[in-house]
């Protein structure tokens, strides 16, 4: 008997974990065929899209985990060496804005002596995410103080149905258009800051190139390699669209004539240098410097140039490897359109190439970046002590020849200054480079100083200079 219900208990137990078994491979297989069905529907079409539909939350109802993610663009988080965190106001009926980024020109007043005569020793505070483009740029003080053209829409709305709309169907002729308005009459005119249709093509989803500025930026850069006739929509790899649609807008640029015609000083190449002699060869100022009288320009977010120039550009590594990176959800996997700075991220925005621990990552990350700044501060101290020299200078009675040469170093100096100063990765898009663009403005700036003393005075040039 005990052994009859000892041979029953052991074929119940057996029953029992076949049945578990069955069910636990029927579940996998289950779960298997949902995402392996997820993954042959990577969206559902609930809305038709087309070229006039510009609001992101209508994609966001074919591409929820995208707009999710791009809907946290409002987040303020700071990093060590950049990124905003929110500073509360008072909304008035001018600007109704409850929160702010941090004042740059409060954290280091010498930006008031660099920019002194334009906008920017008013108001310049730490850019925030994509969600704040449009209103940051619509509600600063620069806006009170300088008569600002419609051509900042460009890189601060959602902007191809409003460039098409004033062009007749014709993206540049409505590029054209608005940017010959006012600041005030071109925001009438959009709704948006950067949304999908400005980086995806409604219909195919396939990445697009939408900004003029950059059309022409590129081809002209190309042809300057060449390459005639560039098209970055028709020609460019899918990798190197995950970078152009970024270089859209973080970029060098300047308002060309009384038409205020958006360019990409690309002409002669992308390293500052090429950026100067562009500059030079147009007899380009932005302003007059208000203490020194130099004819001195104003970099702006040079990032896709100094990562041109970089370790990751030339591996082949994307903007949106990094800034974007991709991430799984079930089956699926998406870009993570959380569009934000890596050291926030570093499980997916390092660590699938480095395979090393998080911490040590952000050391080196820091450490670039430290080092730049450290440079970055000699920089700034030798820019504002050669205007105060001039300052002094032109007190004095000095010859205008002498000023002249002085205001010539401070021009070149402080553009290749506030070329580093202006793009936001505090060197970390190419170190080396940063470091020579910085080391080369402390020296002009030196030089500057110098031919005040000394107005004979030429610097040495080495045979590998020449």
């Amino acid at each position: 008997m005990k052994e009859h219900t000892k041979t029953y208990k052991t074929l119940t137990a057996g029953v029992v974990v076949a049945a578990v078994a069955s069910i636990a491979a029927l579940a996998l297989l289950v779960n298997i065929f949902e995402r392996k069905q997820e993954a042959k529907n990577p969206f559902f079409r609930v809305v038709e899209l087309d070229e006039t539909v510009e609001d992101a939350s209508v994609w966001g109802k074919n591409f929820p985990l995208q707009y999710d993610a791009y809907k946290r663009t409002v987040d303020m988080k700071r990093t060590r060496f950049g990124g905003s965190e929110a500073v509360p106001r008072t909304p008035t009926d001018a600007d109704p804005r409850s929160l702010v980024a941090q004042s740059r020109i409060e954290e280091d007043p010498r930006l008031k002596t660099m920019w002194a005569g334009y906008a920017f020793s008013k108001d310049f505070r730490e850019e925030r995410g994509h969600a704040f483009m449009l209103d940051d740029q619509t509600f600063t003080e620069r806006q009170r103080v300088v008569q600002q053209p419609g051509t900042c829409m460009h890189c601060h709305a959602s902007i191809v149905i409003p460039y098409r709309t004033l062009g007749d169907g014709d993206l540049i002729k409505g590029f054209e258009k608005m940017n010959q308005m006012t600041y005030q009459a071109a925001r009438e005119l959009v709704d948006h800051p950067v949304a999908c249709i400005d980086c995806h093509d409604p219909k195919t989803m396939e990445l697009r190139v939408t900004r003029p500025g950059f059309l022409e930026g590129i081809k002209n850069l190309k042809a300057s390699e060449g390459v005639k006739n560039y098209d970055p929509n028709k020609m460019a790899t899918r990798q190197e669209m995950r970078s152009f649609v970024c270089g859209q807008c973080h970029v060098e640029y300047y308002f060309k004539g009384k038409e205020k015609r958006l360019v990409y000083p690309w002409h002669n190449g992308l390293k500052v240098e090429n950026i100067l002699a562009y500059y030079e060869k147009e007899n380009y100022k932005d302003w007059t410097h208000k203490i020194s009288g130099a004819p001195v320009l104003k970099a702006q977010h040079p990032e896709f140039e100094l990562w041109s120039q970089g370790i990751h550009a030339r591996s082949g590594v994307a903007c949106a490897d990094c800034h974007m990176p991709y991430t799984r959800v079930g089956a699926l996997k998406v870009s993570d359109h959380h569009v934000r700075s890596p050291m926030l991220n570093i499980n997916r925005a390092c660590q699938t190439c480095h395979h090393m621990p998080e911490a040590e990552l952000k050391a080196r990350v820091e450490n670039i970046q430290e080092r730049t700044f450290k440079m970055r501060n000699s920089a700034m101290d030798a820019v504002v002590d050669l205007i105060a020299d001039i300052e002094k200078a032109q007190k004095a009675g000095k010859s205008e020849a002498q000023l002249a040469r002085a205001r010539s170093y401070q021009r070149t100096a402080q553009f290749k200054l506030d070329f580093i100063e202006a793009e936001n990765s505090t060197g970390f898009h190419a170190p080396q480079e940063a470091a020579r663009i910085l080391a080369e403005s402390v020296d002009e700036a030196r030089l500057g100083q110098v031919v005040l003393r000394d107005p004979n005075y030429k610097p040495t040039v080495t045979k590998l200079e020449k």
